[in-house]
């Protein structure tokens, strides 16, 4: 599902207040994780945010790689884009990514802030910006990964009406981050990492 000979991606369009805006938190195993991920995902989702546990010399070239195999376009976030359909953004390695809104729409946010959960760009500190800005319009995402980073957060974004979704077990490289967020309660689904995508496209409306 690449751009190669592709037909052209869709017009994008700015999000609204009533737009659904899809979030993903990953670390070890992640990369394949989140390709696998996107690869499942048409050219015209919503925007989405991505948290991909990596140094900052690569996610330029993770970013990269990924748009030119997935059907939306995926950029690394240099903060200030307003958030359009048909866009996935990537955290750089050297900042956390965060969510706010805009004059007229939704905007992303870069901060040099302290490591959360010894990261940066943490998982969490993007899912805590989706529940107090989108929340019940959001889907938050927790993939494989060591540690907790994200389980919190995932909480917070069920707890302000957001639909939350964890790679299961079997699927993941290390069953670590999920765990944590099953563990708290903040999953309310687990599926199969070949099954995301169309979990994700089911909560949206769309026939996987």
């Amino acid at each position: 599902m690449g751009n190669s000979g592709a037909a052209p991606r869709p017009v994008s369009r700015p999000m609204t207040s009533s737009s659904r805006i899809i979030f993903v938190g990953a670390s070890t195993g992640g990369t394949e994780a989140v390709k696998t991920l996107l690869l499942g995902i048409p050219p015209d989702c919503p925007p989405i945010l991505i948290v991909q546990h990596m140094p900052e010399s690569f996610t330029a070239s993770f970013a990269a790689r990924l748009n030119m195999l997935c059907a939306p376009r995926v950029i690394e976030a240099q903060g200030g884009e307003l958030l359009e359909s048909g866009t996935v953004y990537v955290a750089p390695g050297h900042s956390h990514l965060r969510i706010k809104r805009g004059a007229s729409a939704y905007v992303t946010e870069l901060l040099k802030t302290p490591p959360v959960n010894r990261h940066r760009p943490s998982v969490d500190v993007l899912f805590d910006s989706a529940a107090e800005v989108i929340g019940r319009n959001a889907i938050g995402v927790i993939l494989t990964g060591m540690g907790k980073d994200g389980a919190k957060g995932l909480l917070r974004m069920r707890q302000a009406g957001a639909r939350t979704l964890g790679q299961d077990e079997a699927s993941c490289v290390v069953y670590g981050m999920p765990r944590e967020a099953a563990l708290i309660g903040a999953l309310e689904d687990v599926a199969s990492l070949d099954g995301l995508s169309r979990r994700v496209l089911s909560l949206l409306g769309r026939p996987g």
